[in-house]
């Protein structure tokens, strides 16, 4: 299929159905105007849990000026996210959101495109170049954990995650060593995170989204600049590998393929692995029974410090594994799942049209008691095989599902256990008596604080 009958093949979008065309499904659509928006940014989790609990599982809201419906559950997700019959747009659900500073990344594609663009990135995740990732993911962790040994103490965790994040991506993906060059691209990264959920969503001057409009300019430019450069010279890193990427037909990705998806990849992998590698730490800091437990297991590797960590030691890390899989149960890193109806469908007895905004919510499954008993417990054990398959297969969706399955997800495990075990060899982690962290948990979950917390070496 060419490029060009995929493009016709996208899903027309003619504008969202009237108020009246919703009216029949249960709900509140809050105040004139903002409806419900300031109660979803103060307590994204109490809102749809209060919602839910007085209408049901299926109800109408009104968020960002728009009258939307709320879909919840496993149920829910399989059919929102398997979604075999192309009944809901990507593109559509999240391009208000992420147009603007991230247009055409992967999660922006739908159907014939999306699936081909997928499979031209997948050659970058494929275990040749994964090998490479490791090697300089590894080394960057273990440079970095032994600074923080060197200095042990109290320390805000979320912002030096943070920083660490950036810098990683910065080498595995861009394989660029940090310099003056890559700290103005790691700033325009942030600049653009921070505009994509700003609730002024015009870039006037001194505005966050006229910041991130300008980070966007720095991005599209180097990457321009850079892609000849990398097709003549080859490399390991992820934007290398991109560079080298072809279509079905043999055809390379265009410059401007490129750059976009570069662009969303980079936010992809820094910003929700450092709310869900926060998220992780923050729970063996109030849990310390499973830190020790995790601290068995990766000194059963029996690699000195300066050893690297091979894929043969991560494979023999399950326990940290399920301990970050409860991690991201308890904090998805995308706690609400957009996308937009592109035919008339029903759930659950209740008739919705096209163009219909349709949200589903991780977070609310995820804590879901009749799934998941005692949700606000930290146990990894609920990630067995066993537990596992006893589940619905959508109990669980951190990371997406069906076509839209996160492409980085082995990535973001391989860089979290790689974290575990430096971290866990070289220190432990205690929150102050009395201290609870407060937790924002919308639009990617962080602390409010920075997390608090206490290192020391080990």
């Amino acid at each position: 299929m060419s490029m060009q009958s995929v493009a016709s093949a996208l899903p027309a979008f003619s504008g969202p159905p009237k108020r009246a065309a919703l009216a029949h499904i249960p709900g509140d659509e809050g105040w004139p105007v903002i409806g419900r928006t300031l109660s979803v940014l103060a307590d994204p989790k109490g809102e749809v849990e209060r919602m839910a609990a007085k209408y049901g599982l299926v109800y109408r809201t009104r968020v960002l000026g728009e009258t939307s419906i709320s879909v919840l559950g496993p149920e829910a997700n399989e059919l929102v996210l398997f979604d075999q019959t192309k009944l809901f747009s990507s593109t559509w659900g999240w391009e208000t959101v992420l147009g603007r500073l991230f247009p055409r990344g992967l999660m922006l594609l739908d159907f014939d495109e999306h699936r081909l663009h997928r499979r031209a990135l997948s050659v970058a995740f494929k275990s040749g170049p994964m090998k490479s990732y490791l090697g300089e993911l590894d080394a960057g962790i273990s440079r970095r954990i032994a600074q923080w040994r060197a200095q042990p103490g109290q320390i805000l965790f979320y912002p030096a995650m943070k920083q660490l994040t950036l810098d990683l991506a910065a080498t595995s993906f861009l394989g660029a060593r940090l310099g003056p060059e890559v700290d103005d691209i790691t700033r325009a990264f942030v600049d653009m995170v921070a505009a994509a959920v700003t609730p002024v969503r015009t870039p006037w001057p001194g505005t966050q989204m006229a910041r991130g409009v300008k980070g966007r300019q720095r991005i599209v430019a180097y990457f321009s600049q850079q892609i000849p450069l990398r097709r003549e010279k080859g490399g390991e890193d992820l934007f290398s590998q991109l560079c080298r990427a072809t279509h079905e037909d043999g055809a390379l990705l265009s410059t401007q393929d490129i750059v976009d998806h570069m662009s969303f990849l980079m936010m992809a992998a820094h910003d929700t692995l450092t709310s869900s590698l926060t998220s992780f730490i923050g729970a063996l800091a109030a849990n310390p029974d499973w830190q020790t437990r995790l601290r068995d297991e990766v000194n059963a590797l029996n690699l000195r410090a300066d050893e690297p960590t091979s894929f043969d030691k991560l494979e023999a890390m399950p326990l940290s594994e399920m301990a970050f899989k409860e991690a991201m149960r308890m904090k998805p890193p995308v706690p609400s799942i957009p996308r937009r109806a592109t035919r008339d469908f029903s759930f659950k007895g209740y008739a919705i049209p096209a163009g219909t905004m349709t949200s589903t919510n991780p977070l609310f499954t995820h804590h879901m008691p009749e799934v998941w008993p005692e949700p606000d417990r930290f146990d990894p054990l609920r990630f067995t095989d066993e537990e596992q398959r006893a589940r619905h297969r959508f109990a669980w969706v951190p990371f997406g599902g069906g076509a839209h399955m996160c492409l980085g997800l082995h990535f973001a495990y391989m860089q979290a256990k790689c974290f575990a075990r430096h971290f866990l060899q070289n220190l432990s982690v205690s929150l102050e008596p009395g201290y609870t962290p407060q937790w924002q948990m919308w639009p990617i979950p962080k602390p409010k604080d920075g997390l608090r917390v206490t290192l020391k070496a080990v």
